[in-house]
């Protein structure tokens, strides 16, 4: 079992990684907490195959909320509903908090957690892929509004991660392949390693290595940037325009995983508008493989008006991730009537 830990803000974050560990998590969860009583937060997809399976290896008394699956339901009123279960449970500051399920459980629960009694403790359990490499390790909780994504949240470090990669068999194709383009991510901005280990036609079979070694990069920032004030914003590669395209569709046209990779596909060609050394081909044949798409869906109008809202635009700055050479990124500011020319030719 490879274990991980991230000191931050609110204590120390345990991360186990190992295929089977959902099966133990009954126990794992008994060393390191000592609640009266557990909630899970679960959603409608995950709940049937999963929220059993955990319940019955836990003595304590649990409750659980299962909340609609899709990032649609990521709203102020889903957490309300896990508000309310959790004071009809009885639940206490003392007591334990589970985020069972993809990106959006954790990122709602995170957030129900951090702001439940002012705070109770956390344990993330993440069943998608793109949940195991990225969102359920770093702290960052919230929920979207209309405007954009993720516009209120809090920093909020589980106290204990438990990434078993077996779950992910039980995937659709297209949700494994949508936790891909984090993968990608880490392997532009980080270690080139992980981009020779996706090109392989077989790559699946190292699935838990290449989990552990984006864990690595992104609890390796948090460390250094926990509030996304400086390096910590290398991580949003792609993320821009990705968001960009996430809301002018509705948070439902494209997952996240699709506009991230329309998004990573974005900057590379904004970065060689730039002047600097191309790269798009590689990138694109590389989410060719893994099955995301690369072209930008929206006119590019839209897609300008729509990433001003988001959290990267600093002043009349935003701020986009450009990749010098596989491994290698760097955080670039660009005046905002500059990125409006670019982005219309791309």
């Amino acid at each position: 079992m490879q274990t991980l830990s991230l000191t931050g803000a609110n204590g120390v974050s345990d991360i186990y990684i190992e295929t089977g560990l959902l099966d133990r998590a009954g126990a794992v969860l008994s060393d390191i907490f000592t609640p009266s009583r557990i909630h899970i937060v679960t959603d409608s997809t995950v709940a049937p195959l999963y929220l059993a399976r955990l319940e019955q290896q836990l003595s304590l008394p649990v409750s659980h909320t299962v909340i609609p699956a899709g990032e649609e339901h990521k709203r102020l009123c889903t957490v309300e509903t896990i508000y309310h279960d959790m004071l009809s449970a009885g639940m206490t500051r003392k007591d334990l908090v589970i985020a069972l399920g993809g990106g959006v459980v954790g990122d709602i629960t995170g957030f129900a957690a951090a702001t439940f009694l002012r705070g109770v403790s956390l344990c993330q359990i993440p069943t998608t892929l793109l949940a195991q490499v990225d969102s359920s390790v770093g702290g960052k909780t919230g929920v979207d509004l209309p405007e954009g994504k993720n516009l209120v949240g809090a920093f909020y470090q589980p106290r204990l991660v438990l990434i078993d990669p077996g779950v992910l068999s039980t995937l659709p194709e297209a949700t494994f392949a949508d936790g891909m383009a984090e993968v990608v991510k880490y392997g532009y901005i980080a270690n080139r390693d992980i981009l020779d280990m996706v090109a392989h036609p077989d790559y699946r079979y190292r699935i838990e290595e290449i989990i552990t070694e984006c864990v690595k990069i992104k609890r390796d920032v948090v460390a250094i940037d926990e509030h996304d004030t400086g390096l910590r914003m290398i991580l949003n590669f792609g993320h821009t325009i990705g968001h960009a395209a996430e809301k002018l569709g509705g948070y439902t046209d494209l997952t996240h995983g699709q506009a991230v990779a329309i998004g990573m596909a974005a900057a590379m060609r904004l970065s060689a508008l730039m002047g600097n050394a191309d790269l798009t081909a590689p990138l694109l044949s590389l989410l060719a493989h893994i099955g995301l798409p690369s072209a930008l869906p929206y006119d590019r109008e839209e897609i300008f008006r729509a990433l001003l809202s988001d959290k990267k635009k600093f002043g009349g700055t935003v701020n986009f991730i450009l990749v010098r050479e596989p491994g290698r990124a760097e955080i670039t500011p660009i005046d905002a009537e500059a990125l409006h020319t670019y982005i219309l030719k791309l």
